[in-house]
């Protein structure tokens, strides 16, 4: 999938996604946003 393919699944613009992609910040939300959009499901623990 591609930057462009991805940032049209979760609303964003591509750059916003090249950001990611090198390690730059990301709001858990967003972080859910994209999991979705890839087919992942996200689990938190707290021990």
């Amino acid at each position: 999938m591609s930057q462009e393919d991805l940032a049209d699944k979760v609303g964003k613009k591509r750059p916003y996604i090249s950001r990611i992609e090198n390690g730059e910040d990301i709001r858990l939300s967003n972080f859910a946003l994209l999991a979705n959009a890839l087919g992942l499901s996200i689990e938190l623990k707290v021990e």
